[in-house]
């Protein structure tokens, strides 16, 4: 092929392989190193954070009121068991990621109620005997998979409660044969420049994409993506190289400028609320415990999967379907001004965000992602804080300011802001139809202290 055409097929490729790169790329680390609040922990091994994300805790926007679990699975060996607890009614989800960045089950509250259970995850094509004490079973589109865990925290107070779930959440390795303790690994030698190429060669061999996707994938032979044994990188041509690596370039491009397209959780005025509720809709074809494979929430267009796939992976592995969880954020106020520490606001709510769980907000700094100190130690406000107070018509009203309000009712609604930009992040778990639908709007934060009818612009 022309190098045109090469590069033209790379960047494609780049779209279409990136979630496998990434997600096994965060898996790799996560054994390693740890991931976010979680520490190192091996394949089938819970890695439980110390609790809910405080300012000393530098991973962007964690949530300051649920406390991570994670664990990497490798089901090359056979089944793994999974027990969970019983909650007591308090929320929990448990997300299934699969190779590919595909959420394909999902276990909690929503999915599967709060009680204790017993659950089977089997690899792909498995046709062994489940036993009768198990409550279902979890099939795994590719040998390895991530479970994302997040428990509700209801404070310091309330970790002795959290630990022990901890402890109760349990992972036990079923197979017959040993599992591997790592990844497969790429060719030694290949240019660091090939290196996406070289792991996309090697994980799709030992991970490969579900059915559908296979003749869209046998497009990349030219690019030596189908290659096996002895890597074709290794020496590869240098008119090959400046082929791929602009292909590389621009796929990335692609991606990132897809990433940057704005998403308002539904129309409104300046300052509306922004939100991805339909980003894991990529997923076609593994549809398992807990998730809604219904056309809403499905994408028509595979190849157009692609690309929201890859930005999906872009952003980040945690963000569930929207059936699950939205998570609205915005940066401006209701007349279009920059959010800034410095000002007051109010988030005056007509009704309080329609949930199936419950509702919180946090605010972050700008643009870090990260809580800042406050004197109070109030890092998220919701419908789960004591003492809130409502008006008689059932409206709510928040107070965000740097400062402690002086009267009664703003200091119960208050939420700390950090100093200078910050970015407010509306957490809403199990959201009604209204949410997802648009017909129930997020209202914009109003800058409190500004003469009615008088724009005052930013300094």
């Amino acid at each position: 092929m022309e190098p045109d055409a090469i590069t033209a097929l790379a960047a494609e490729a780049y779209v279409y392989g990136s979630p496998l790169v990434r997600r096994l790329s965060a898996v790799r680390a996560c054994l390693r190193e740890g991931c976010g609040t979680t520490p190192a922990a091996p394949f089938n091994d819970f890695a439980h954070a110390d609790g809910p994300a405080t300012p000393g805790t530098y991973t962007p926007y964690a949530p300051a009121d649920l406390v991570d679990a994670l664990a990497q699975l490798d089901l090359s060996g056979g089944p793994v068991g999974l027990h969970v607890p019983d909650t007591g009614g308090a929320y929990y989800v448990l997300q299934f990621v699969d190779a590919w960045g595909n959420t394909f089950a999902y276990l909690g509250t929503r999915a599967t109620g709060t009680g204790e259970g017993d659950w089977l995850v089997v690899p792909p094509g498995w046709a062994g005997t489940v036993p009768d004490v198990v409550s279902g079973v979890i099939d795994a589109p590719t040998s390895v998979v991530s479970v994302l865990g997040r428990l509700v925290c209801d404070g310091p107070d309330d970790m002795p409660r959290v630990r022990a779930l901890q402890q109760e959440l349990t992972l036990t390795h079923l197979g017959d044969r040993a599992h591997r303790t790592g990844l497969p690994a790429t060719e030694p030698g290949v240019p660091g420049e090939l290196r996406f190429f070289e792991e996309l060669r090697v994980w799709t061999a030992d991970f490969p994409p579900a059915a559908a996707d296979r003749a869209y994938q046998d497009r990349f032979q030219p690019l030596g993506l189908l290659e096996e044994g002895l890597s074709p990188y290794v020496s590869a041509s240098p008119r090959l190289v400046r082929a791929l690596g602009r292909g590389l370039a621009l796929g990335r491009l692609r991606v990132e400028e897809a990433a940057r397209l704005p998403q308002v959780l539904a129309e409104g005025p300046p300052g509306a609320w922004q939100a991805t509720p339909h980003l894991r809709d990529h997923n076609l074809d593994h549809f398992g415990v807990g998730t809604l494979g219904t056309p809403e929430w499905t994408l028509p267009d595979r190849e157009a999967s692609y690309l929201v796939r890859a930005v999906a992976a872009r952003r980040g592995y945690r963000q569930p379907h929207g059936y699950e969880a939205v998570f609205a954020h915005t940066s401006r106020d209701s007349r279009g001004r920059m959010l800034d520490g410095a000002h007051r606001y109010a988030l005056r709510f007509a009704q309080p965000p329609p949930v199936q769980a419950f509702w919180s907000l946090t605010a972050y700094d700008s643009p870090g992602g990260h809580l800042i100190t406050n004197a109070a130690d109030r890092y998220a406000i919701g419908d789960r804080t004591p003492g809130l107070v409502h008006g008689d018509d059932g409206s709510l009203t928040l107070h965000l300011s740097a400062e402690r309000p002086a009267d009664s009712e703003g200091a119960a609604n208050w939420l700390p802001l950090p100093p200078g930009a910050f970015r407010p992040v509306l957490r809403l778990h199990l959201p009604d139809q209204a949410v997802l639908d648009g017909s129930y709007v997020v209202p914009a934060l109003e800058r409190l202290g500004d003469p009615p009818g008088v724009e005052i612009p930013d300094l």
